[in-house]
């Protein structure tokens, strides 16, 4: 039966290699700029009913139209790698790259490195790239391509980074304790990074990193609370802060986080009553727009990303720490999953890979002692972390993820876990922070001999 002028044009058949597919026409033309080119040509292909890739596989092409289509396929075997990292090359499919991107794990860095050197798939053999460089030293070792190695062996490591809790001196004084501090693994040392602006507000902010830059939204100074009406962003290659607008509605306690190129300021409070609004920046426009807002109120959520994807924990009545994601293309929020635990709450929350780590309070409000559960985002299933983690100090509140590698800090060390079959296990200790308050935790690259001084430990009052 012929199809009608309707069909016609809303869809197009694709032939790869004796394998016949029927795609949405407006679909490949918004994301892969080979058939944007194409039906937008004017050539006798362009007005055709079937397109014919002999150069594809038909299960990487497969593997595209489902990741077009909003799904996201579990890509395991090499094969299906190398096909997905052909299809995203050869169709100039960027949702498929990132998607590549997003998939980066220990066990498939070095193959999807050396596959995307060798297509020119440039953003996605950088993340590789950085990924195996912030790795194991076995990672390295995996790579083929000397170019990927050397490429490699150049970048800059991920420094693990801390900053405690610090409202704007008196005056807008020097003060020697309102440092960032950065860990010196070799050395086993806590170095200083750099100072804060002097109007700058640790005190309740949000802190987050886009871009390998340190963006400080909010904070307060004074009784009153007053909100800090600037925002700052550090740079580390230059050494320098720069002031950018704060959000619409003046906020603290709000969870700030890099996601999809933005910033998005989550909920927080405002004279002390807790909001549900969300802002986003655009650091390139260099202004702030409202999205849609949380389900609830709330203030300092624990938020982490996976995938691709932006969670947060809410805290609902009846026991209960609520997952729900934030969708770009829907802008709205989803619920995920919920977490009841007899007077517990999600206090922290990290990723890795398809799991998200919900760090929590002991019960009857033990905070000296916390659990960890993880939520399989693939199934959706909750499993509990076999034991009791010591939280001195708060140090797992503020939990970082690393490759494979979990930091956490306090006063008295930096721990260092290896995230092993859903399990943490212990790798290490190294020095604790040498300054009192609530911390907040955060990686950057830094640039090749910042070897700043050993930071002064400052006495707890």
């Amino acid at each position: 039966m012929p199809r009608s002028p309707e069909a016609s044009e809303a869809s197009v058949q694709v032939w790869v290699g004796s394998q016949l597919f029927q795609a949405d026409r407006a679909l490949l033309v918004e994301h892969c700029g080979f058939f944007r080119g194409l039906f937008r040509s004017g050539m006798r292909e362009a007005r055709a009913a079937e397109v014919r890739l002999g150069v594809l596989s038909p299960d990487g092409f497969c593997t595209a139209l489902r990741v077009l289509r909003g799904e996201r396929p579990a890509l395991e075997a090499a094969d299906e790698l190398l096909q997905a990292v052909e299809c995203a090359a050869f169709l100039q499919a960027p949702a498929l790259a990132r998607f590549l991107e997003h998939s980066l794990t220990s066990d498939n860095c070095a193959l999807l490195c050396d596959a995307a050197a060798a297509f020119g798939l440039h953003d996605v053999f950088r993340s590789a790239a950085l990924f195996i460089r912030d790795g194991a030293r076995e990672l390295a070792a995996e790579l083929a391509l000397p170019e990927a190695r050397a490429y490699v062996a150049a970048l800059r490591p991920s420094s693990y980074v801390a900053v405690s809790t610090h409202a704007p001196a008196p005056g807008f004084l020097e003060d020697a304790s309102r440092t960032m501090c950065y860990l010196d693994e070799e050395e086993d040392a806590w170095r200083t990074l750099a100072a804060l602006p002097l109007e700058a507000s640790t005190l309740l902010a949000g802190v987050a990193t886009l871009g390998n830059k340190l963006y400080i939204v909010g904070g307060v100074r004074g009784p009153n609370k007053e909100v800090v009406e600037l925002g700052f962003c550090y740079d580390p290659d230059g050494g320098s802060w720069r002031q950018f607008p704060s959000p619409h509605q003046p906020r603290y306690d709000t969870a700030l986080v890099g996601f999809d190129g933005h910033l998005y300021a989550i909920g927080g409070e405002f004279q002390r009553m807790p909001m549900s609004s969300v802002e986003r920046y655009d650091p390139a426009a260099g202004c702030w727009s409202f999205v849609a807002d949380l389900p609830q109120p709330a203030a300092g959520v624990p938020c982490a990303q996976a995938r691709g994807r932006l969670f947060v924990c809410l805290w609902r009545p009846a026991d209960t720490t609520a997952v729900v994601e934030y969708t770009v293309q829907g802008d709205t929020w989803l619920p995920v999953a919920e977490l009841r635990r007899p007077q517990s709450y999600g206090h922290c929350m990290v990723a890795h890979r398809d799991s998200l780590y919900v760090v929590r309070n002991g019960p009857k409000d033990d905070f000296l002692h916390c659990a960890i559960d993880c939520l399989n985002l693939a199934t959706g299933q909750w499993t509990a972390l076999p034991g009791q983690f010591v939280n001195s100090k708060g140090a797992l509140f503020t939990a970082v993820v690393r490759g494979d590698t979990v930091y956490t800090v306090n006063r008295m060390f930096t721990l260092l876990y290896a995230i092993e079959d859903g399990t943490w296990r212990l790798l290490r200790e190294q020095a604790g922070f040498p300054r009192p308050g609530s911390l907040q935790t955060f990686l950057l690259r830094l640039p090749p001999g910042s070897r700043g001084p050993v930071a002064s430990t400052t006495p707890e009052l």
